[in-house]
């Protein structure tokens, strides 16, 4: 109880403390929010992919950051492995559009609408590819730049259509967007090149052991399943710009710990006289202590009752503001930043803990 009236009978300090607390908490949820939003979108296109196996040129070893290119020949000797039911050739190229106002850059997925098989992971709006002249954008590529199905861009020397919209395709700092692999080639200018071959294997077919027979009968490919070109791609989403994003966490949570920590020091210089009062009466050994850890957590926790209820509102202004930002908060999350902060308030306690100490009962004459 004396905790709580001590805070309060400075309320305007606790209402800006409290505040304080909030943001830096604000920031923790948002950069986890945009960790975990980018890393499930960096490689949705893959994990949602009905692909048994990936195969792409040696030495590739990922679709995020990895160039590869192989040859309709490929394809050709695949086909031809035991265990092999299908294949879908996709080719990827970056290329620069023309936005209103603007030109843009979009990661271009050439795929066979007729399988299916390489297209976008979901559907959000339109159709899906009828002809060469259209074109599948990511949804937050469309929002930031405004563009609705139906629209005309302009790329290189064509004019797409948008025939539909699709989620799932977000990396960050570049979309996927998906056209036929017959246009894809026209742009690229190189009919016989492709990326990758997704293979599909038969009913009760070991895709371990396909990809095996397909490494030996040509050793120059980088053939994967599909659990391990997944990892490899979750790893390279993790070891990117991904790690900065702890960093700036981490910068936060020592910003938190230093501003409690002031906070609570003022409070014992100012209640220096009480808190002598209190050790001449013979106040138990753990009672003052047991204050100052008392006010932390109070603070803490206004400070996340207040980050809570301005996270989700914040998160959506953000997202209309720069609709390509990919954030995903969720209930781990929050206990996530709650954990922390528990332990962020214990820590703020020590330097006003040594500081009580040094009141002795005699102060109380000074």
């Amino acid at each position: 109880m004396y905790a709580f009236k001590t805070l309060a009978n400075q309320y305007v300090r606790f209402i800006i403390t409290a505040i304080g607390i909030a943001l830096c908490l604000m920031l923790m949820l948002f950069l986890l929010a945009i960790y975990y939003g980018v890393s499930d979108a960096s490689v949705r296109y893959v994990r949602e992919s009905e692909a048994d196996i990936w195969i792409l040129q040696r030495h590739a070893a990922n679709l995020l950051r990895g160039t590869s290119l192989l040859s309709t020949r490929h394809g050709e000797i695949i086909k031809q492995v035991d265990g092999v039911r299908s294949i879908a050739p996709i080719l990827f190229f970056t290329a620069t559009v023309n936005v209103p106002d603007n030109t843009a850059s979009m990661h271009l997925v050439g795929y066979d609408p007729s399988t299916g098989k390489g297209g976008p992971p979901e559907m959000v709006a339109g159709d899906t590819l009828q002809n060469d002249d259209q074109i599948i954008l990511d949804y937050t590529f469309a929002a930031k730049y405004k563009l609705k199905v139906g629209d005309k861009l302009p790329i290189r020397d064509d004019t797409l259509t948008v025939a539909g919209l699709c989620d799932g395709t977000n990396l960050f700092v570049i979309q996927f967007a998906f056209i036929t692999l017959n246009k894809a080639r026209q742009l690229l200018g190189f009919q016989s090149i492709l990326s990758c071959y997704q293979v599909m294997v038969n009913s009760g077919s070991d895709p371990l052991a396909v990809a095996a027979k397909i490494r030996s009968v040509s050793p120059d490919l980088a053939v994967y399943d599909k659990v391990t070109f997944l990892n490899n791609n979750i790893h390279e989403a993790e070891t990117g710009v991904m790690p900065l994003l702890y960093v700036v966490a981490l910068i936060g949570a020592v910003v938190l710990t230093a501003l409690l920590s002031l906070i609570l020091s003022v409070y014992v210089l100012e209640q220096q006289k009480d808190y002598a009062i209190m050790k001449a009466l013979g106040a138990p050994t753990k009672f003052i202590p047991g204050i100052v850890i008392e006010q932390a957590l109070m603070l803490a926790a206004s400070g996340l009752i207040i980050a809570l209820l301005l996270f989700n509102p914040m998160l959506n202004a953000v997202k209309r503001f720069s609709p390509t930002i990919s954030a995903e908060s969720s209930f781990s999350q929050v206990l996530l930043v709650a954990a922390g902060l528990i332990i962020i308030s214990f820590l703020s306690t020590i330097l006003p803990l040594l500081r009580q100490r040094r009141i002795y009962p005699l102060d109380v004459f000074r």
